[in-house]
C-alpha cells in the first residue's frame, strides 16, 4: 500500500472525527461540564454522542477483524494486554480528574486547538508535560526493575 494512500486516510479520518467533535459541541468545555455534572446542570446530550461512537463500534469493528489484515496496514494493531490491573484504575481515575477539571479529552482538546486561545494552549501544553513525565517516570520504573534497584 502506498505511502500517501496512508496518509490521504488518515487525513480523511481526521476530518472525519474533528467534524463530529465540533458537531456535538464536544469541544466546548462548559458542555462537557455540565455533561458532568450530575447535580446541577446536567445536560445528557453527551451520552448520546457515547452511545453513538460505540455503537458504530460495536457494529463495525467485528466485521472489520474478519479480514486477514486491515486496508492501509500489513497487520491489526490490538492491545496485547486485555486485563484490568492498576495501570488501569488509577489512569483511569487521573484521566477522569483531568477531564473534569479541564473539560476536555485528548480528542476534543486538539479539534480545539484551531481556536488558538491562551486556555486552550495552556492544557494542551499540560497535557504533552502529563504524557511526558509519565512516560518517563514508567521508563525508569521498568529500568529499575531490570536492574533489580529500588525505583523513584
Amino acid at each position: 500500500m502506498s505511502n500517501s494512500l496512508r496518509l490521504v486516510s488518515a487525513l480523511v479520518a481526521g476530518v472525519l472525527f474533528g467534524l463530529g467533535l465540533s458537531v456535538a459541541q464536544m469541544i466546548d468545555p462548559a458542555k462537557v461540564l455540565n455533561f458532568l455534572d450530575f447535580t446541577g446542570t446536567w445536560d445528557p446530550s453527551l451520552a448520546f454522542v457515547m452511545a453513538g461512537g460505540l455503537a458504530v463500534n460495536a457494529l463495525v469493528t467485528p466485521l472489520i477483524l474478519k479480514r486477514q489484515k486491515p486496508l492501509f496496514a500489513d497487520q491489526f494493531q490490538l492491545p496485547a494486554q486485555q486485563q484490568i490491573d492498576s495501570r488501569v484504575i488509577v489512569g483511569g481515575l487521573i484521566f477522569g480528574a483531568g477531564w473534569g477539571i479541564a473539560g476536555y479529552c485528548p480528542g476534543p482538546m486538539l479539534t480545539s486547538l484551531s481556536f488558538a486561545n491562551s486556555d486552550i494552549l495552556t492544557v494542551t501544553a499540560a497535557f504533552l508535560v502529563g504524557t511526558f513525565v509519565t512516560r518517563w517516570v514508567i521508563s525508569r520504573r521498568g529500568q529499575c526493575a531490570a536492574s533489580g534497584t529500588v525505583s523513584p
